[in-house]
């Protein structure tokens, strides 16, 4: 009986032992890994922008309660923005917006979101107010601009367009197309 369990085990241990061995001598496995590659975004809080030109001056300031560069996007996108120029002749341009963003190899500001925009313009006593829900500023172009519906409103007079153009260096603002205005002159 002893006999009959002693081989019984040996056979066991054999078949075992094969199977170790088998398994032993085959390549193992590769583990299958899928490489997923999300480059290097960032992200900051509270940031300040300052674009120079060639002569080391500033174009524009963006001031942004967050900014966010999402992996391979050619975009920064910007939140509860503040974007401060001076056109050609000095005069002072201020824009706010929810939102915004700033292209990569561009010399573009977009802004989204209630935009507002408080300006003097050369030879005015009253600042011009310009609301709006798109707006973009080239710094290389010197031009503002937007496609939506804009609201001016100027020495106590509103004008309503659709499309505006305003071309910093020859101190031009167009509206491009159905105006509405009321215009009462002074008395």
């Amino acid at each position: 009986m002893i006999y009959r369990i002693f081989a019984a085990l040996t056979v066991a241990a054999v078949i075992i032992g094969s199977l170790l061995l088998a398994r032993q001598g085959r390549a193992p496995q590769a583990a299958t890994v899928q490489r997923v590659d999300r480059g290097d975004g960032y992200s900051a809080r509270d940031v300040q922008l300052i674009e120079t030109g060639a002569n080391g001056l500033p174009l524009y300031t963006v001031d942004a309660a967050s900014i966010r560069q999402l992996p391979r996007e050619d975009r920064v996108q910007l939140k509860q923005v503040r974007l401060a120029f001076q056109d050609p002749s000095g005069e002072q341009w201020s824009a706010t917006a929810q939102r915004g963003a700033i292209a990569h190899g561009t010399d573009q500001v977009e802004l989204a979101g209630d935009v507002q925009v408080a300006a003097a313009l050369r030879g005015s006593r009253s600042p011009i107010q310009i609301h709006t829900d798109m707006l973009t500023f080239d710094s290389h172009t010197d031009q503002v601009s937007t496609a939506d519906p804009v609201s001016l409103a100027w020495a106590g007079q509103t004008l309503n367009a659709i499309g505006l153009v305003v071309n910093l260096k020859a101190h031009r603002l167009q509206l491009e197309s159905k105006v509405h205005a009321i215009v009462t002159p002074p008395h």
